[in-house]
């Protein structure tokens, strides 16, 4: 079959835009937004030849995985929108569950970067793991449209056949998985687990219940984290995400720590101060 919304997401007033074949579906539905679209635009691909992730990264979609990308126009408050990062994780890992319920995960424990847990992990800001495993990636860029608006794109990018192998962190795909599912399946439970997370976080007035739900499924929560802030290194323990959805950890000294932005690293990585 072809890319579909799900019922739930089309009675909400979701639409659709896909393609076989797009440089980047972040940057299309930007374009989209500056051209006067009004939001609420799926922008999808099975093939993507100029993603890019977070901190200007390439992130590569070869002919099978999927590159989608939601448009959202909101009124301008990038701090409040930021957040909708943390639907989208749980969107995404929700519609794991329902499309690769026998997916195989490693077992083993691996100083907290996730091997032996049994489900689809969130890792702060935006990533999805399986066994401590990178699964898929989420950027929101978003750009200022006229009369206090803001336009933002929720990219999300999930190695549904294929993974690289050419990337400094472990990377994992569905296939990897033994999870038989395509592009365009998923893409469908997404959809419609997006509209249920969205109901959630009600504009930002149930984002306490979001963080709830993230918590629920953050990798590394009670372990060892090393993070890079700008060429620098902070250690700790994590210990949660706090209401602004701020990564804190309490660091050697006891003390409390709150990062607004930074790359996270588990386990032997952590120990190994990040290198």
């Amino acid at each position: 079959m072809g890319f579909q919304l799900a019922p739930t997401a089309t009675a909400d007033g979701f639409r659709l835009e896909a393609h076989d074949a797009v440089g980047s579906t972040n940057a299309l539905a930007l374009e989209r937004a500056m051209a006067g679209d009004p939001g609420k635009l799926w922008v999808v691909s099975k093939k993507q030849e100029s993603g890019r992730g977070r901190r200007g990264r390439a992130w590569a979609t070869p002919e099978g995985n999927l590159a989608a990308t939601l448009l959202k126009v909101l009124d301008h408050d990038l701090q409040h929108a930021a957040t909708l990062g943390f639907v989208a994780g749980l969107a995404l890992a929700d519609a794991l569950d329902a499309v690769a319920p026998n997916a195989r995960f490693s077992v083993g424990v691996d100083g907290g970067s996730g091997q032996g847990v049994k489900r689809f992990e969130l890792k702060w800001p935006n990533d999805v793991l399986a066994s401590g495993a990178k699964l898929a990636g989420i950027l929101l860029e978003s750009t200022l449209l006229g009369q206090g608006r803001l336009a933002i794109a929720i990219g999300i990018g999930v190695n549904v056949v294929a993974h690289p192998d050419d990337v400094p962190y472990p990377a994992t795909s569905l296939g990897s998985l033994g999870a038989g599912v395509d592009a365009e399946t998923l893409f469908l439970a997404l959809s419609d687990a997006w509209s249920e997370n969205e109901r959630i976080w009600a504009g930002g007035r149930g984002l306490a219940s979001i963080r709830k739900r993230w918590l629920a499924r953050a990798a590394g929560l009670g372990s060892e984290v090393a993070v890079r802030i700008e060429g620098n290194v902070v250690r700790g323990v994590f210990e949660t995400i706090d209401e602004d959805c701020r990564f804190v950890i309490r660091d050697a000294k006891g003390e409390t720590v709150k990062i607004a932005a930074g790359d996270v690293h588990f386990g032997a990585v952590a120990s190994a101060g990040a290198a």
